[in-house]
């Protein structure tokens, strides 16, 4: 399954350390090893970005790289348009190249940006020194090389972390932020919002994997993602993550150095200062899992939405100032799911601003 879907995790049998950082009294869990290799089984699929000469990227984006640390570049898309910077920030196992179906949807009243974690894609890579807060600082330092002024942040899945990070340190460096399913422990923790041992413990149907004729060519598997998901990622972001056989078919997935990285050390947000939509998804497992005859299956939809409905619920109750929209039926990756209602909300919640 392509992505970082939280909710395909097996149940988690690390220990969480709860630690204090002297320097700002928040509360910050470490994950054990353990508990790091069973999460990022499926939150995180391996990727190496070099694709072979005779195919292009057909998205209407510039690429260039910013320095952000020592030894650390960042790819960072432009795909250009009028108005408030908008950057977008991906998921814990994609890269920008995901946002480039939905990103020249914005560009009519945004520039539009997307940034590629260390690590993943075509970043370099260095270690991790200070858990989501290093991530954060990559994402500010882009900024500042880009001399973007208080832009709109949006971020999908385990970017919350970054978002909270920003919004929580640097309330004045940013307009805005958008948490696109992404509000999870590592985002954003009052104690009321659901585990990830909750949530693992739902035992959400998975789907099935892609047969030898789904992975024939790459148009052959952005199908196998329509069929079982109802809707695909665009197939610069697939070759991000698969390599190409002599063939021309898709080949396994690629290696990758920052996956470990990615959940090294939790920080329990919850002061974040600056105005906030957050969309909040159903995890709908798509057409295939919903039309099972399988009857806990059912139940496991009843069950997941119960939590995202406490989700949500938790995040209204601390931040009543944040705007918070339950897309009723939505995959994780809402933006791509629910294309048309992510982007009126967007547009809704910016409008809102001025």
């Amino acid at each position: 399954m392509l992505g970082d879907q939280l909710f395909r995790l097996a149940p988690c049998k690390g220990k969480v350390k709860m630690l204090v950082e002297p320097a700002t009294g928040r509360i910050t869990r470490r994950l054990n090893h353990v508990a790091i290799s069973t999460l990022l089984v499926a939150l995180v699929i391996p990727l190496q970005a070099q694709q072979p000469a005779g195919w292009k990227d057909p998205s209407s984006h510039v690429s260039r790289f910013v320095t952000v640390a020592q030894d650390v570049r960042l790819e960072v898309l432009d795909w250009g348009g009028a108005g408030r910077p908008l950057v977008l920030l991906a998921g814990g196992s994609d890269t920008a190249h995901v946002f480039d179906d939905f990103a020249p949807k914005l560009t009519d009243s945004f520039h539009v940006y997307g940034i590629t974690r260390r690590g993943f894609g075509e970043s370099s890579f260095a270690p991790v020194t200070s858990g989501a807060d290093t991530f954060g600082d990559d994402v500010v330092a882009v900024l500042d090389a880009l001399k973007l002024e208080r832009p709109l942040l949006a971020g999908h899945s385990i970017a919350g972390q970054e978002l909270s990070s920003i919004g929580t340190r640097y309330p004045n460096r940013v307009a805005a932020l958008v948490y696109l399913d992404a509000a999870y422990q590592y985002a954003f923790d009052n104690g009321k919002i659901p585990t990830f041992e909750e949530i693992s413990a739902v035992g959400f149907p998975r789907t099935p994997l892609p047969t030898d004729a789904d992975l024939a060519t790459f148009d052959a598997l952005r199908q196998y993602y329509v069929r079982v998901l109802g809707f695909t990622y665009p197939e610069a972001e697939l070759r991000q993550k698969r390599s190409v056989t002599p063939e021309g078919h898709v080949g396994p997935p690629r290696s990758f150095p920052g996956g470990g990285s990615v959940l090294l050390k939790m920080t329990k947000y919850v002061d974040i200062r600056v105005p906030a939509l957050f969309l909040v998804s159903s995890q709908s497992a798509g057409p295939l899992a919903e039309s099972s005859t399988d009857p806990k299956i059912p139940e496991q939809i009843a069950a997941m939405n119960a939590l995202l409905d406490r989700q949500a619920k938790a995040i209204q109750e601390t931040l009543p100032g944040a705007r918070v929209v339950k897309l009723p039926v939505a995959n994780h990756y809402v933006f791509l799911s629910n294309e048309e209602d992510v982007l009126r909300e967007m547009r809704a919640f910016v409008d809102r601003l001025r």
